[in-house]
């Protein structure tokens, strides 16, 4: 009888996973283990206080999409085993589900299935250079050694503040994870506020929230790099190094040439500014200053670098860089009235400019759908509700300080934000059209991964 049981089981989840687009198992995926999070985190033992079944649907959408916006104080409101859950959404959302699986099949028969090699492919964006096997093993490994190495780190800084040994090292692991998934969630109720002339708690976050919203095609490549698997770094590799860097260093020089020093501090504006442009770009979400309090420019140019975010294949959100680039790519083309479309003299393929397109346009499009929505429905000032969306959809976490007075409404246009940021726009729309992305066939070695 269970024998039977379970073959009718096995062929339902075969039939599944042939009749769905990889896009739509991957909604799918993602759903379920929202869904599951939010049981969990429904769980009265979990609590420190009464949540309401929403506040718990927010913060379990917000931990698998590694967004970090929150209507409820973490610390406050659940007790270790619910924080425990939060960490572990955290980790699946922030590597991928399908990372983990694909691992262990690894691990365990040397070999994936094309249906995992699919979605993988449809999850991570990957130029041909790069073999999903490595890819795949490059993204766990690495991942365990920065998590690691940071939560060693921060156990050292929080101890040295005056932080008891048994609550540092629980801290530490959080916010590490945390860090280095660019999640955004703080066990602190005032971000790191309280921190924002530490240099080592700032170095700490920055080094992991960099390394992991770099992206690990930027990591499995420069590991082909250094054994001596490719000569040189890939085409994709050299436009994430670049733009990120440019952007940070604009972020940061505007910040610190333009907020007021009263809000910056006198003794550490320079690095303040450093760390809310990175934490920006990074899409880590945590913060060293109130963010309600910074002047309207500013506002508007971490919302610019929000909405840009970093890496493909990364654990950051963001329309990402490469995107950017194809449209910069396009401008200037046209500008210039050349029929071919190319950066750093390499040929940008149409299937590319296809996606770098259609990700701006339909990005673009939710911005204003959603903050149409939200004024309409909440009332708050303008900047302020573009600035969440931002957030949300671009999955960072850094929030003016309205997040908690939301209604339902707003809490529930904020979780679809939240969910469709981590899936990937276009991931969604092929999903809700039932559409595979055939292109991703088509790219070449040196193609830029959108």
């Amino acid at each position: 009888m269970e024998n039977k049981t379970y073959k009718k089981i096995s062929n339902w989840y075969r039939k599944f996973q042939i009749s769905k687009s990889p896009q739509m198992n991957l909604v799918w995926g993602f759903f379920l283990y929202t869904l599951i999070g939010f049981i969990l985190l429904s769980i009265p033992l979990f609590h420190k206080t009464d949540i309401s079944f929403l506040d718990n649907l927010f913060i379990s959408t917000s931990a698998i999409s590694t967004t970090g916006l929150v209507t409820i104080s973490i610390f406050d409101s659940y007790n270790f085993f619910g924080q425990f859950v939060i960490m572990a959404l955290i980790q699946i959302g922030g590597i991928g589900y399908m990372t983990l699986t694909t691992y262990y099949l690894l691990f365990t028969t040397k070999k994936i299935t094309h249906w995992h090699s699919k979605l993988i492919g449809t999850e991570f964006t990957l130029p041909n250079t790069i073999q999903i096997k490595d890819f795949i093993k490059s993204v766990i490994v690495f991942t365990l050694i920065m998590e690691t190495i940071g939560a060693i780190l921060f156990y050292f800084a929080f101890t040295n503040s005056g932080m008891g040994s048994l609550k540092a090292i629980w801290f530490s692991i959080f916010h590490s994870i945390s860090s280095f998934c660019t999640a955004g969630f703080g066990l602190f109720n005032d971000g790191f506020e309280s921190y924002q002339d530490n240099t080592f708690i700032n170095t700490i976050i920055s080094v992991l929230a960099i390394s992991g919203s770099l992206g690990f095609i930027v990591i499995t490549d420069l590991w082909y790099r250094i054994r001596g698997k490719s000569k040189e770094i890939s085409f994709t590799t050299k436009i994430i190094i670049y733009g990120f860097l440019f952007l940070l260093f604009l972020g940061t020089l505007l910040i610190y040439t333009t907020e007021s020093s009263s809000i910056l501090g006198s003794n550490s504006s320079l690095m303040t500014s450093f760390f809310q442009a990175m934490s920006a770009m990074t899409t880590v979400g945590f913060n060293t200053i109130p963010i309600g309090e910074l002047s309207l420019p500013i506002l508007l140019l971490i919302t610019f670098l929000m909405y840009i975010g970093a890496s493909p294949s990364g654990t950051a959100g963001g329309m990402k860089i490469t995107t950017l680039t194809a449209m910069l790519s396009i401008l200037k083309s046209r500008l210039f009235g050349q029929k071919k479309i190319t950066f750093l003299n390499r040929l940008i393929p149409f299937e590319r400019i296809y996606v770098a397109t259609s990700t701006f346009m339909l990005y673009t499009s939710l911005i204003f759908l959603f903050s149409f929505l939200l004024s309409y429905f909440e009332n708050f000032s303008f900047d302020s509700i573009l600035f969440e969306v931002a957030s949300a959809l671009g999955t960072v976490g850094l929030s003016t300080g309205i997040t908690g007075d939301l209604t339902n409404v707003g809490k529930i246009l904020i979780i679809i934000l939240m969910f469709i940021g981590r899936v990937g726009v276009l991931t969604f729309g092929f999903a809700l059209l039932q559409q595979k992305d055939n292109d991703s066939k088509k790219i070449r070695t040196d193609d830029l991964a959108v």
